[in-house]
């Protein structure tokens, strides 16, 4: 086939794949997942059941694709504040931050029941991105603490995990992010010498 050809059928398909994510997605939200057929999906979708059934298997299977469709764009975004040129101290107040306001709403399709949000939580895709996460969140921490301004007395992969947990905790609250963010950086911060 020509090249022509393939790139069109190839964006073609990615077309269809995005609009079957999205469509789930609002349905899902919407509905609840034990209230979405395959059969709604590809009538939102504009697509026939036949088409639906060549890109997933089950609903499930698009909530989980639509899950790391989400997870990989919040990397993205990480990662761009992660490498923004500025002082190790404001990158990691910028990192927290975007951190906080990714995880602050709700991201992913109400579920109604506890099955498809445990697959999720236990996705390999959801495993790998928490690594990453962590990695990068360690170095942000490691430059802040070598600038001198994050405490050195702990590893700087362990402050990457408290400052993990702390947000987590504070989204699970709820609340605006601004409040967990200024209370992590605190905790984070190099010490005044007491006496």
């Amino acid at each position: 086939m020509p090249r022509l050809w393939n790139a069109t059928i190839d964006e073609h398909r990615r077309t269809v794949h995005a609009a079957i994510l999205d469509t789930a997605a609002a349905l899902i939200a919407e509905h609840g997942l034990a209230g979405v057929t395959m059969s709604q999906i590809a009538a939102q979708a504009g697509i026939g059941r036949a088409t639906l059934y060549k890109y997933f298997p089950d609903v499930e299977a698009i909530v989980v694709a639509w899950h790391e469709r989400q997870v990989t764009e919040h990397l993205a975004q990480l990662t761009a504040a992660a490498a923004a040129p500025a002082e190790p101290a404001a990158r990691l107040r910028t990192v927290l931050h975007t951190l906080a306001e990714l995880t602050g709403g709700r991201h992913e399709p109400a579920a109604h029941g506890p099955g498809p949000a445990v697959s999720l939580h236990r996705a390999e895709h959801l495993h790998h991105a928490r690594r990453q996460l962590h990695a990068m969140l360690t170095d942000v921490i490691a430059a802040a603490a070598a600038a001198g301004d994050v405490r050195t007395d702990m590893p700087a992969a362990d402050l990457a995990t408290f400052a993990l947990h702390a947000l987590g905790a504070a989204a699970a609250a709820g609340g605006p992010a601004a409040g967990p963010v200024e209370l992590t950086l605190a905790a984070l911060r190099v010490s005044p010498p007491s006496g």
